[in-house]
């Protein structure tokens, strides 16, 4: 337990003294990047997954006749 405890403590003196945080409007502005790609991402995913829909649906469509 002690082990885990040690590693614990370690890391979180690394991450107070060796880690360089980027400032809070770098933050701001990367966390819309982030959020406006993700949105730009699932409409991309939306509409192809539309378009292959209907393709198939017309394709079964086609087959039936």
């Amino acid at each position: 337990m002690s082990k885990v405890l040690n590693y614990f403590s370690e890391a979180f003196e690394e991450l107070k003294s060796n880690v360089t945080w980027p400032e809070w409007a770098e933050v701001q502005r990367l966390t819309i990047v982030v959020a406006l790609f993700s949105i730009l991402f699932a409409l991309a995913t939306w509409g192809v997954d539309e378009l292959c829909s209907r393709a198939i649906a017309g394709f079964f469509k086609l087959l039936k006749g």
